[in-house]
C-alpha cells in the first residue's frame, strides 16, 4: 500500500515534462485561487467566462502576424472587458446580457478566423490546454505572469476587498475605484492567459470560480477564504495532473473534475455542519464576509 502511494507520486516526478507540468499547475492554481475569491465576492463569475472565450480571436490574430499568442490573448481579453464596461454604461441593457453578447460574438469571430487562417496550431490545444506539453518559452511566460499577478493582488489586497464588497464605500473613502476596476480586469485577463496553458479556453472558468466558491462555503473571513481557496486550487491542480498521468487522461478536465468534486464535498460538509448546529440554511440571506 505504501509502495503504491510512493509510486503514484515518485513515478511522474521522474520525468522532466511532469516536473514542469506540476510547477505550472501549482502556479496556475495559486493565481486562480486568489482571483476566484474576488470574482465570487464581486459576482463576476460570468466576466471570467466571457474573457476566457473572448481571447480566441486574439490568439489566432497573434499567430497570423507572428506575435506571441499570450500577447494576443491578453489584448483580446482586455478588449472584451473594456467593451463590456462601455456598453453597460451607455445602453439600457444589463451587464449579464452585454457579457453574453460580447463574449459569444468574439468567440464566434475567433472560430471563423481559425477556420480561415492556415496554421499549425491545433484547436483542441487552445480549447482544452496542453499542460503536459508546454515548451520552454510558454513555461517561462506562465511563471512570469503568475508572479506578477500574485504580487499585484497581494499589494492591493485590502483595497480590492473593499472595492469588491462595496464600491460606493470604496469611493467614499477615497480609493481609486476606476483604477481598481480596470486593474482587476487586467489581472483577470493575465490570469486567463496563464491558465490557457493548463486547461484551455473552455475550462478556465472552472479554475477561476470553483476554488473561491468552495472556500466561500467553508468560511466567513476573507483571509481564511484565500487560504482555503489556495489549498483547493493547488491541491486539485497537482492531483489532477498526477491522475491524468496515471490514467492517460486529459489533464485540464481531470483538474476541473477534482475541483467540482471538492466543491460538492464542501457543500455536503456545510449542510451537515448547519444541521448539527440547528441552523436553517438561507441561501440568499446574510452573505457578508469579514476581512
Amino acid at each position: 500500500m505504501i509502495e503504491a502511494i510512493w509510486d503514484f507520486f515518485a513515478l511522474p516526478l521522474s520525468f522532466p515534462f511532469m516536473q514542469r507540468a506540476l510547477i505550472v499547475a501549482v502556479l496556475v492554481g495559486a493565481v486562480s485561487a486568489v482571483l476566484s475569491c474576488y470574482l465570487v465576492l464581486k459576482g463576476w463569475s460570468l466576466m471570467g467566462d466571457a474573457i476566457s472565450h473572448a481571447v480566441l480571436p486574439g490568439v489566432v490574430l497573434a499567430y497570423a502576424v507572428g506575435l506571441p499568442l499570450s500577447l494576443g490573448a491578453f489584448a483580446a481579453g482586455l478588449t472584451c472587458a473594456m467593451l463590456t464596461g462601455y456598453l453597460t454604461e451607455n445602453s439600457r441593457v444589463r451587464e449579464d446580457t452585454v457579457l453574453g453578447i460580447v463574449f459569444s460574438g468574439m468567440f464566434g469571430f475567433g472560430l471563423v478566423l481559425f477556420t480561415r487562417i492556415e496554421s499549425d496550431e491545433h484547436l483542441l490545444h487552445i480549447l482544452f490546454g496542453n499542460l503536459l506539453g508546454i515548451p520552454d518559452n510558454e513555461f517561462y511566460e506562465v511563471v512570469v505572469i503568475a508572479i506578477v499577478v500574485l504580487i499585484a493582488v497581494l499589494i492591493r489586497r485590502r483595497d480590492l476587498l473593499v472595492y469588491c464588497f462595496d464600491p460606493q464605500h470604496a469611493r467614499a473613502i477615497g480609493l481609486p475605484v476606476g483604477l481598481l476596476h480596470y486593474g482587476l480586469l487586467a489581472l483577470l485577463s493575465l490570469a486567463i492567459v496563464a491558465s490557457l496553458k493548463a486547461v484551455g479556453l473552455i475550462l478556465v472558468i472552472a479554475m477561476l470560480v470553483a476554488p473561491g466558491a468552495t472556500a466561500f462555503l467553508l468560511t466567513r473571513r476573507f483571509d481564511l477564504m484565500l487560504v482555503n481557496a489556495g489549498i483547493v486550487a493547488i491541491g486539485s491542480s497537482v492531483a489532477g495532473t498526477l491522475m491524468s498521468f496515471h490514467l492517460d487522461a486529459a489533464t485540464g478536465p481531470s483538474i476541473v473534475l477534482i475541483q467540482a468534486g471538492v466543491f460538492g464535498l464542501a457543500l455536503v460538509v456545510t449542510r451537515v455542519r448547519q444541521r448539527l448546529a440547528g441552523v436553517v440554511p438561507r441561501p440568499q440571506a446574510d452573505r457578508a464576509i469579514g476581512a
